[in-house]
């Protein structure tokens, strides 16, 4: 299924519709400020556990992200320091991933998960949507066959590759090609570990 949002100003009838579908255990593809990510509520175990294996990753051992909509929330899920707080303060909503030692109330599932990754795009539909979930969503960027990327950007053509495996693709217009740039923020010093879209300020 395909819903068409506009990023300037998502409908609330449908973000409320597709929050619906999160909260009921389904597993989304939605549009960021960089790349379409898959995406399911973080206290959703079984749509945790199928975008791990849909990206062939090992949930032990992958860096996971959560998207916040704001940093407030990010204080329920991750430990900031003055330092971390004030960079994710220059440069969010933006391009970021920003790594922090997770906090005690992590989800069950995350438990054994000492650092997890936190976006808050620059995107007024992601933003939307886990405003009105109420918790982060736990998401994952999609990936391409090698030789194509209009499977990755097209949201039309993103639907026919991944809409039997997904319950909801949502058109937010096209995608973009570069990834977040993370951050590790656990050390000392901030040290940009992927260099993606956005300088760091």
């Amino acid at each position: 299924m395909l819903i068409k949002l506009y990023e300037e100003n998502p409908n609330p009838a449908e973000v409320r519709r597709i929050t619906g579908i999160l909260r009921g255990g389904g597993v989304i593809i939605f549009p960021t400020d960089t790349v379409y990510a898959f995406g399911c509520d973080i206290f959703n175990h079984a749509g945790v556990e199928f975008i791990a294996r849909l990206k062939n990753h090992d949930m032990r051992r992958s860096n996971l992200s959560f998207i916040c909509h704001e940093l407030s929330q990010v204080s329920e899920y991750a430990k900031m320091d003055d330092e971390a707080f004030k960079l994710m303060k220059r440069n969010l909503p933006g391009p970021f991933t920003m790594i922090l030692n997770g906090s005690s109330r992590l989800p069950k599932l995350f438990k054994n998960k000492k650092t997890v990754g936190i976006r808050i795009p620059k995107n007024n539909i992601a933003l939307d949507i886990v405003r009105e979930l109420g918790n982060p969503l736990m998401v994952s960027s999609i990936f391409a066959d090698e030789d194509t990327t209009e499977y990755i950007t097209d949201p039309e053509l993103i639907e026919e590759k991944y809409g039997h495996q997904v319950d909801l693709v949502i058109d937010g217009g096209y995608g973009g090609l570069l990834h977040s740039t993370i951050v590790d923020c656990t050390g000392d010093e901030p040290e940009v570990i992927r260099e993606g879209a956005g300088e760091l300020q």
